[in-house]
């Protein structure tokens, strides 16, 4: 059944979102301090049974200069600088097994697939990055961590590390920092769209049913976590409604999807019931670059699933030339 509204009604909606007075200056204050720490860049190779992809593992610092992990994957036949794409996983995820994740190196790239702190519990392979700063009361989960402050929000975090994975990925000598996509579905659809609004020159990008899209109207109409998180913290903090939202705006795709420019590609499920169609088109209305959105009528949270990457692989494949 659908969960929202039908698709004619989704491509007239327009997200009543309103941006904070000094986002973009939070966001330059932000990612500033960030880059006030060297980089750190650590490229360690991973031995694996793969004929065809090298495994490395790479760290970087991310936010106060805390280190972050990802698995960097590249072709082991390649000839002058690679294309690269830099992904981030669902949430509760991390980024796996050194073994996973082989399309986007199959496919001639660059792939590093970043660990979002904190998180890596929730699937097999997990996660490598702590995340050391600690918060408040949160409800059980990690979307309400910090929430009463933009400051102190773990999403900031978690963005900014988002930003420097592809600084990270910039500096690795075998790359082109010239062509450079993000992509990720879900939680890592949210992050890669606040990347697209972050980083300016992206070459592409493609998100699949990102999370943190129109965020008020999501943790009114979905019963599904993650955002259920959200109306568990407030149904015990009633006073706190406001301050909750007013943190939430700074990192609401929407305020990053009218920044972002770089030829992006959406998709949603309308039978989606974690992330609700109508905030994913929510982002795509408000997007300011070259854009294209798939609407899968009787598909859920999964959206279209490979037939989405039967997409977006030729149209970065014009895009980023591998």
């Amino acid at each position: 059944m659908l969960t929202d509204l039908d698709l004619p009604a989704l491509w007239e909606y327009r997200s009543d979102y309103q941006e904070p007075a000094d986002f973009d200056a939070f966001w330059s204050s932000t990612l500033a301090e960030a880059r006030s720490h060297d980089l750190g860049l650590k490229l360690t190779p991973v031995e694996t049974p793969l004929r065809t992809v090298e495994v490395f593992d790479l760290a970087f610092a991310g936010f106060g200069g805390h280190p972050v992990r990802g698995w960097l994957r590249i072709p082991r036949h390649r000839t002058g600088p690679l294309p690269a794409v830099v992904q981030f996983h669902g949430y509760a995820s991390g980024r796996g097994h050194p073994l996973d994740d082989l399309l986007w190196a199959s496919a001639g790239y660059a792939h590093l697939l970043v660990d979002v702190r904190g998180q890596g519990a929730g699937y097999a392979g997990g996660g490598a990055t702590p995340d050391p700063v600690g918060s408040g009361p949160s409800h059980p989960g990690f979307l309400t961590r910090g929430i009463e402050d933009p400051h102190t929000y773990v999403y900031r975090r978690v963005f900014t590390d988002a930003v420097r994975a592809v600084e990270a990925v910039r500096s690795v000598e075998f790359t082109d920092p010239g062509r450079v996509g993000v992509i990720g579905a879900s939680q890592g659809g949210g992050i890669a769209l606040a990347v697209a609004g972050l980083v300016p020159d992206l070459a592409a990008a493609h998100f699949q049913a990102p999370f943190l899209c129109d965020i008020r109207r999501a943790a009114r109409i979905t019963g599904s976590g993650p955002y259920t998180e959200i109306a568990g913290y407030l149904a015990a903090r009633r006073d706190r409604v406001e301050a909750v939202f007013d943190t939430l705006g700074y990192f609401d795709g929407i305020g990053f999807a009218s920044r972002a420019t770089a030829p992006a590609w959406f998709s949603a499920g309308l039978m989606d019931g974690v992330c609700p169609p109508s905030t994913a088109f929510g982002a795509f209305h408000a997007y300011r670059g070259e854009k294209q959105i798939r609407a899968w009528e009787f598909n859920g949270h999964e959206a279209g699933g490979s037939d989405d990457l039967a997409v977006v692989l030729p149209a970065f494949q014009h895009l980023l030339k591998p």
